[in-house]
């Protein structure tokens, strides 16, 4: 608690009551929203921004056992003084200089109060619907532990770019900068930081040696499996993570397409993709899946990844205001997405081709309901075992023949894919 005690002030508790306010209107992801403020507020210092984004992320987290504890109705500032006393445990000598005599009053009675068990999904601080879903495929005591898994902030993964070095020089390297970092247990590539350094200007971050991609994302571009001198295409390339991995993996020879709908993504991956010693990356502005770009590719393609657009549920622990920004109908309109995008990457596949589908969604309907109803549509395709393929490359992780990653089991984001294999030459 000491470095609380260091860092509060007035005017602090004022910007993370500010930022709350801001954050739990839900019309723009959080992060943006802290990002907005710190920016227009240049004096905030770092570590001040450590304290206002740990509380927003903390109360966003577990926003319905506060509301239960402190009113449905409750102003910001009221659930940041709740947070601070019963989420971080606060003393009562914490508040001296902070709050009012009479707010110090309310604080004893929230940390004296009592709540009774509540609901399922009050339990897991998921809204009803989404506790709803989850239990089509985890028992009560499953889904508790998935949401407890999903309130716990995530570690920082880092993806080493082969291109440019190896995991033993990076952790070593680390290691003299007084770094703690260790191996990630599944990806040959991943290392896992023990804290949340700020690695920005770190030299091997500048030279491109390393990415920063969680150890679930990683696994994804091993399921790809690309070769050197390949055609592959990266559907929804999206931030561009992924796509960087597998032009390291393709050891920067043959053409890898980077397709997206949003032309600003695209132009933030080009430094990334020269900081990464990528020259065989070929980043394509389509308007929609049925674009003429993506056609020209028909049945050319040596591997394709659809890491489809999705409700994003399997990144609570990052992006934990998802829970409360998505709703059925929003998942029903990526669900037709899904399909759709799904349906036209197919047709990049050569006979013999790979197709990977992968959301870092939890719910079935985004996830096996896309690929079941793809696979009986689809004769020219079938399933290969996602755990053999990992096996291949000397990864030991068995999850079936679907991979399925979770925050409880894997320390990972949440995550799923399906590997499929073109056999026929036509449909």
């Amino acid at each position: 608690m000491a470095r609380h005690e260091e860092a509060a002030s007035r005017g602090l508790l004022i910007h993370a009551a500010q930022v709350l306010g801001a954050v739990l209107t839900f019309e723009h992801p959080a992060d943006v929203v802290l990002s907005r403020h710190f920016r227009e507020n240049r004096e905030i210092g770092h570590r001040d921004r450590g304290f206002i984004a740990e509380a927003v992320y903390g109360i966003v987290r577990r926003l319905r056992w506060l509301r239960r504890l402190v009113g449905e109705d409750a102003r910001p500032r009221t659930l940041l003084l709740a947070w601070l006393a019963r989420g971080e445990g606060w003393p009562m000598r914490n508040f001296e200089g902070l709050a009012s005599a009479t707010e110090r009053d309310w604080i004893s009675g929230i940390k004296a109060k009592e709540l009774d068990d509540g609901s399922l999904a009050e339990r897991a601080d998921m809204p009803d619907w989404l506790a709803e879903r989850l239990l089509a495929t985890h028992d009560e005591a499953a889904l508790l532990e998935l949401a407890h898994s999903l309130n716990r902030p995530a570690p920082l993964d880092l993806r080493v770019n082969v291109l440019k070095s190896d995991r033993d020089k990076v952790l070593a390297a680390f290691k003299e900068n007084g770094i703690q970092a260790g191996p990630c247990p599944y990806s040959p590539q991943g290392i896992r930081l023990a804290g949340k350094p700020a690695l920005q200007k770190h030299p091997l971050f500048l030279d491109g040696s390393f990415e920063v991609q969680d150890e679930g994302s990683q696994l994804l571009g091993f399921l790809v499996q690309p070769k050197r001198g390949e055609l592959v295409v990266d559907f929804c390339a999206g931030a561009g993570g992924k796509t960087l991995q597998l032009g390291a993996l393709m050891r920067s020879t043959g053409r890898l397409y980077a397709f997206d709908v949003s032309e600003k993504r695209l132009a933030k991956l080009k430094p990334r993709f020269a900081r990464a010693g990528l020259s065989n990356v070929h980043p394509v502005l389509i308007a929609h899946e049925r674009d003429a770009k993506v056609k020209r590719l028909a049945g050319k393609a040596d591997r394709v990844l659809v890491d489809a657009p999705c409700s994003g549920l399997g990144t609570l622990r990052r992006n934990p205001d998802l829970k409360w920004r998505q709703t059925p109908e929003s998942v029903a309109e990526m669900v037709a997405k899904q399909g759709a995008i799904l349906e036209s990457a197919a047709r990049l596949v050569k006979p013999g081709g790979r197709l990977v589908y992968a959301t870092c969604s939890l719910l079935a309907e985004e996830n096996d309901g896309i690929v079941d109803a793809f696979l009986a549509a689809h004769p020219a395709f079938r399933q290969v075992s996602a755990a053999d393929v990992l096996a291949k490359q000397g990864i030991a992780l068995d999850t079936g023949e679907r991979l399925r990653l979770t925050p409880r089991a894997h320390d990972t984001d949440g995550f799923f894919a399906a590997v499929l294999e073109r056999v026929d030459a036509v449909e």
